[in-house]
């Protein structure tokens, strides 16, 4: 047998041996949520990371902000084909966030590597951010028809608010994971409520890119990503927010978003208990 060959069937098996059933399927699991109703990127995987898995608060921050990054590049694609994305409404909300990720990013790598201290502050925060998660996701309905029974924002006058959404959102997510999600779709809904909302999930997915991929590449570089768990992670993740985008127009939403909603409160609960 060749060199060549042994070392590339060597490498296939340690590709193999690396590979983690369980977090394929959570990748799949969450993947198909996210394409599905625009939830459950950070709000999911973050907490299945840190109470399923045991990983550290920090490195399942960093690895999911280039899981969503990833995944959510297949969501957009697939959204954009349908073409149930609103660009305008992206470029603004990425206004505010990627600055703003950008700056929380320097300020978390003057603090240095977080400690146990640091790790606690980081598990609070997303737990509070999944109960806010949790309520957003199950009155977002309501949140929307209040919204169209005021007077809306025209064009000029939904430019900053749309803006300073992203700023809060990019500090969140870069912090938690958790708030490009529910959260940001919530609000949307409420800023443009004449808007169909699967062009509010659209939007709201394909800005979540550009934000959780510099997000995610400061964590890197601060060095809270483990990239063996976000290739498990994606081989799951790609064929499920594919199925999930493709299905979104016709998801039982009276059934999934009360569960998804539950799931969200138990994990945050959890986490700030």
């Amino acid at each position: 047998m060749a060199v060549g060959e042994v070392r590339r069937r060597g490498r296939g098996e340690a590709l193999v041996a690396g590979f983690d059933l369980l977090h394929g399927i959570a990748g799949l699991f969450v993947g198909f949520l996210v394409g599905l109703t625009g939830v459950g990127g950070g709000s999911l995987m973050t907490p299945i990371l840190v109470l399923l898995f045991g990983v550290s608060p920090h490195t399942a921050v960093g690895t999911d902000l280039l899981f969503a990054a990833l995944t959510k590049s297949v969501g957009t694609a697939a959204h954009g084909w349908k073409a149930t994305v609103e660009w305008r409404i992206v470029r603004r909300l990425a206004l505010g966030s990627v600055p703003a990720a950008v700056v929380t990013l320097l300020v978390l790598s003057q603090l240095g590597r977080p400690g146990s201290r640091a790790a606690a502050v980081m598990v609070t925060v997303l737990g509070v951010m999944l109960v806010l998660t949790a309520v957003a996701t199950l009155f977002q309905k309501q949140l929307a028809l209040f919204a169209k029974t005021h007077e809306r924002l025209d064009e000029e006058a939904s430019l900053w608010p749309t803006i300073a959404l992203g700023a809060a959102i990019g500090v969140a997510v870069t912090v938690s994971s958790v708030g490009a999600g529910a959260i940001g779709v919530t609000a949307l809904l409420m800023l443009y409520p004449a808007l169909r909302v699967s062009r509010i999930v659209g939007s709201d997915i394909a800005h979540a890119v550009p934000l959780t991929l510099v997000a995610g590449f400061g964590h890197w570089v601060i060095g809270g990503v483990d990239f063996v768990l976000l290739g498990n992670l994606l081989i799951g993740s790609i064929p499920g927010v594919l199925v999930g985008s493709l299905l979104s127009s016709r998801s039982p939403d009276h059934i999934l978003r009360p569960a998804l909603a539950a799931v969200l409160l138990v994990s945050g609960f959890k986490l700030l208990s």
